[in-house]
């Protein structure tokens, strides 16, 4: 036990400077550890944005590139931000998924001999009604509308349920167990198309987690503009490109019937006015392979996206037999922009003009690439929390820290004299282990995370207090220092190592269970419980054959 051959030195000393090396970059800035809220003195979120730029340059410019740089980030309840919860609705989830299989629908139905009279209907109160123009037909109709219904969720169940119905009608709708299914499913999606909006670079430390089957919670630490969050996830991101009809005398005889022609509608473009647009889209959202903010002709925003390759293909042969023709890119039922076709459009590129500003095209295009949302999403609750309540908890946290570390050390020299400085000694080193493994694997900080390490000062002095009572039973029994120092460690060992192991279990369930900050908790405590492990076993252990091996007194002042 007191034998440290110089393998185990290097590796002690490899791990305390690797973990002091990662907690490095949190010392160079004000507040605790490093780590400060957003808080400028601006309210122009342009302002802040630029500020937190200029420092981030600034800071990372004297810092040598090869050496870790991760901060320590800051959760919700430090930086402030936002806090939203949202709900989605099952029914419109189902009905939104019926809507897409409209083009398959009527590819399927209209194929010869089969007549459907009126063509296909929308979907209306989340059912399709069919009326087939010969009642003769209806056994037909159910195959081919059988053959296109796919499978929902891993119990293979059908999307459609078909009914027949009385002279020739045919029912469609989703059956409870598809929309159970259809909203898991909704759920995940929503989640990943949130982070891919609100995150398209994944720099940003961002939280989002599930509730129930049908909510979802999101946490954007340092946000300066919640409105900003919301109008990104209050569009649907239904992007489709349909043909189009810009005469003024098809959209003022529309206009004045309320009814367009058969298979046609009239939605609103971007500038205010009304377009005449074909019902079934030729391309969709899906078949967007990326999209980013480019600058058109004149220099002004834009949104350049490409199409993959069998939408490109597809593109191509439509602009090639429509030339002449115009074909509108239509986003959230409002038509961005109508060009038209002069000339086949090879390689799938496309482009949104409008009157965008920089920001707002940078948005457009997260929405755009982030794809369609499975339904709206409805906002339950709104917190904002301000950085000034995040100072007061750094500032609390520090001061808890700095006061908990003095009072554990004043206590261990005390009660175990020299002994006990090793054990603050090692203390020191498992709080910049702690740090350092937080900062290596990004974590974010929260304050019950700062309730962790302030937790951890006193579990790791535990271990070193049931380690120095051994010590101190064996030298009363009149055993010599090297001796006691041996039998203390190997007979801690087995009690220490059975109420950590349990408080690690007790950390994981909490993780697993858990989320937001009760998730911060967890790491912290669990990442706290091997460090303190470590730095009581080994670390004090080592400081303590250094002093015998150099002093080599009689007796222990213990």
């Amino acid at each position: 036990m007191l034998n440290f051959p110089n393998w185990k030195v290097i590796l002690i000393s490899v791990i305390l400077f690797c973990g002091a090396l990662l907690a490095l970059p949190n010392l160079f800035s004000d507040g605790f550890l490093g780590l400060e809220p957003r808080d400028t003195g601006a309210t122009d979120p342009v302002a802040i944005a630029d500020f937190q730029a200029q420092k981030a340059a600034a800071d990372a410019s004297w810092w040598p590139g090869l050496l870790p740089s991760n901060k320590l980030s800051l959760g919700l309840d430090l930086q402030g931000g936002v806090y939203l919860l949202m709900e989605i609705d099952p029914d419109e989830v189902a009905a939104n998924r019926l809507q897409t299989m409209l083009r398959d629908i009527q590819t399927a139905l209209n194929r010869a001999p089969l007549i459907v009279r009126e063509g296909v209907p929308d979907v209306i109160d989340g059912r399709i009604n069919i009326r087939l123009s010969d009642p003769a037909d209806m056994g037909e109709a159910m195959r081919r509308l059988r053959r296109i219904n796919p499978t929902i969720g891993q119990t293979q169940i059908n999307l459609m349920t078909l009914d027949e119905g009385a002279n020739g009608v045919i029912r469609i709708s989703v059956s409870s167990a598809a929309r159970v299914g259809l909203a898991a499913d909704a759920q995940g999606k929503m989640m990943e198309i949130i982070r891919r909006r609100i995150d398209p670079d994944g720099v940003s430390e961002i939280a989002i987690t599930p509730q129930g089957d049908t909510r979802i919670i999101l946490e954007a630490p340092g946000e300066a503009n919640p409105k900003r969050i919301k109008d990104i996830l209050s569009q649907a991101g239904r992007l489709t490109f349909n043909m189009a009809d810009i005469s003024e005398s098809a959209i003022s005889v529309a206009q004045q019937t309320g009814r367009p022609r058969a298979g046609w509608e009239l939605v609103e473009t971007a500038e205010g006015g009304l377009i005449l647009i074909r019902k079934i889209p030729e391309l969709t959202g899906t078949d967007i392979a990326s999209a980013n903010r480019g600058f058109d002709e004149a220099n002004r925003p834009a949104v350049n996206f490409r199409l993959n390759g069998a939408a490109a293909t597809k593109f191509y042969n439509l602009t090639a037999r429509n030339r002449g023709d115009f074909f509108a890119i239509v986003l959230d039922g409002v038509s961005m922009s109508a060009p038209r076709i002069n000339e086949p459009i090879p390689g799938g590129n496309v482009q949104i003009t409008g009157q965008f500003t920089i920001e707002e095209a940078d948005d457009l295009a997260a929405i755009i690439e982030a794809g369609e949302l499975p339904a709206r999403l409805n906002f339950l609750e709104e917190r904002t929390v301000g950085p000034g309540l995040g100072q007061e908890s750094i500032e609390a946290g520090s001061r808890a820290s700095i006061i908990g570390l003095i009072l554990v050390g004043i206590f261990m020299i005390a009660a175990y004299g020299v002994i006990g400085c090793f054990a603050v000694g090692s203390l020191i080193s498992n709080i910049i282990l702690i740090i350092g493994a937080l900062s290596g694997l990004s974590a974010t900080l929260t304050l019950p995370g700062i309730a962790g390490i302030i937790l951890t000062i006193g579990m790791a002095v535990d271990a070193n207090v049931i380690v120095f009572e051994r010590i101190r039973e064996e030298q009363r029994a009149g055993r010599s220092p090297a001796t006691s120092i041996q039998a203390g460690y190997e007979r801690a060992l087995s009690a220490i190592l059975d109420a950590n192991i349990t408080t690690f279990i007790a950390a994981s369930i909490l993780y697993l269970v858990g989320s937001g900050p009760v998730k911060g908790f967890a790491v912290t405590l669990a990442i706290g419980i091997v460090t303190s492990v470590f730095t009581a076993f080994v670390v004090t252990r080592w400081f303590t054959v250094i002093y015998l091996r150099s002093v080599r007194p009689k007796r222990l002042a213990i």
